[in-house]
C-alpha cells in the first residue's frame, strides 16, 4: 500500500452505527490540515434505527469507495455494531487494481479480518473520526496515525507487564482486533487463519465471564494453539456480576493460554482508550522483550 501524500483524496464511510455531520466535523478539519481532500460515502448520514442506513445502502456506498481509483484511504467513521451485516457481497476485484488504506478498530475488526481473508491486504487498526476530539483521544494517537499513513508502519514501545508469559523474540504477521468480534466470526467466511500470526486482542464494556467464555471458545476451536505470539491491548470498562468472577480480564486471558509455548504480552497501548496507537494488520512485526516491550514492523 502506498503512503499518503498531500493532495490525496480520502473518504469517510460508516459501516456500522449512524453518525451526524457535526460529529464528523472535527475529523474533517484534522484531515484537511494534513493536506488531504475529504469526501464522504453516499450513505454516511443516512439512518435506519441505530445503523447508518440499511445494510444494502452501507454496502453499496462502501463498494463505490473501494472501486474509486481516486480515493487513497477510507476512514471508518465509528464502530458500535453492524459492519458484519454488510460484508457479504463486497467485491474486491477493482480494489486490487487500486488498493487503499482502510482505517478503524472495534467493530471494524470484522472488515479487517474479512479483507485479510479475501485478498490478504494490510489495513490499519487505528483511531476513528468519531473520537477525534481532544477529550477523547491523546494527541500522540493522531500523530502516530499520521506517521503510519504518510510514512510507514511505526514501532510501538510499552512497559513490561507482570502477567507477561514466556517473553521472547519472535516475528509474525499482525492480525486481530476486538475479541468479541473475533469470537463472533468463528467459522465464518470472514475468519482468517491465526496460525503463526501475532494475534492482537482488545475489548470494551464486557462482563468478565463473557471474556472467559470467548477465550474458552477460541481455545476449544483451536484458534489459540499455533500463534507466534499473543498481544493484549486495552480491556476497558470491564464489568462484573454481584458474585465476582474472581479474576481480571488480563488474568482470565493469562490463565487460558498458560500452557502454550508462545509469548503472551499485556498492556499494548491500543484499543478503547485515548492512547490508541495504530497497528498495521497484515504486516509482519518483530516482538522484542527486554526492559520494555517493542513491536517493530519488519519492513
Amino acid at each position: 500500500m502506498e503512503s499518503l501524500k498531500k493532495g490525496d483524496v480520502v473518504a469517510i464511510a460508516a459501516t456500522a452505527r449512524k453518525v451526524s455531520e457535526a460529529e464528523m466535523k472535527p475529523a474533517v478539519e484534522i484531515l484537511t490540515s494534513w493536506g488531504l481532500k475529504v469526501c464522504f460515502s453516499e450513505s454516511l448520514y443516512e439512518e435506519e434505527n441505530q445503523f447508518a442506513g440499511s445494510d444494502q445502502a452501507r454496502r453499496n456506498s462502501f463498494q463505490k469507495l473501494l472501486d474509486d481509483p481516486k480515493i487513497k484511504a477510507i476512514f471508518i467513521a465509528r464502530g458500535g455494531y453492524g459492519t458484519v451485516r454488510m460484508l457479504d457481497g463486497l467485491d474486491f476485484d477493482i480494489f486490487l487494481e487500486n488498493p487503499k488504506w482502510i482505517i478503524g478498530y472495534s467493530d471494524i475488526t470484522a472488515l479487517h479480518l474479512h479483507l485479510h481473508k479475501k485478498v490478504g491486504y494490510s489495513s490499519v487498526h487505528g483511531p476513528m473520526p468519531i473520537n477525534w476530539l481532544p477529550e477523547k483521544i491523546h494527541a500522540e494517537s493522531l500523530q502516530f496515525l499520521h506517521k503510519t499513513l504518510f510514512d510507514k508502519p511505526q514501532e510501538i514501545k510499552f512497559a513490561k507487564h507482570p502477567l507477561n508469559l514466556r517473553e521472547d523474540k519472535v516475528s509474525g504477521v499482525m492480525l486481530g482486533g476486538n475479541l468479541s468480534v473475533i469470537y463472533a466470526l468463528l467459522g465464518s467466511a470472514s475468519e482468517p487463519s491465526y496460525a503463526n500470526k501475532i494475534l492482537f486482542l482488545e475489548d470494551l464494556d464486557e462482563y468478565l465471564y463473557h471474556i472467559d467464555r470467548m477465550m474458552q471458545g477460541l481455545k476449544r476451536a483451536g484458534r489459540l494453539e499455533n500463534l507466534a505470539a499473543l498481544v493484549i491491548g486495552d480491556m476497558s470498562d470491564m464489568k462484573d456480576n454481584t458474585i465476582p468472577f474472581g479474576k481480571s480480564a488480563y488474568e482470565i486471558i493469562a490463565d487460558t493460554v498458560k500452557n502454550y509455548d508462545y509469548p503472551v504480552i499485556f498492556g499494548a497501548p491500543a484499543g478503547h482508550e485515548p492512547k490508541n496507537l495504530s497497528l498495521v494488520f497484515g504486516t509482519r512485526y518483530q516482538l522484542k522483550c527486554g526492559k520494555e516491550i517493542l513491536l517493530k514492523p519488519d519492513l
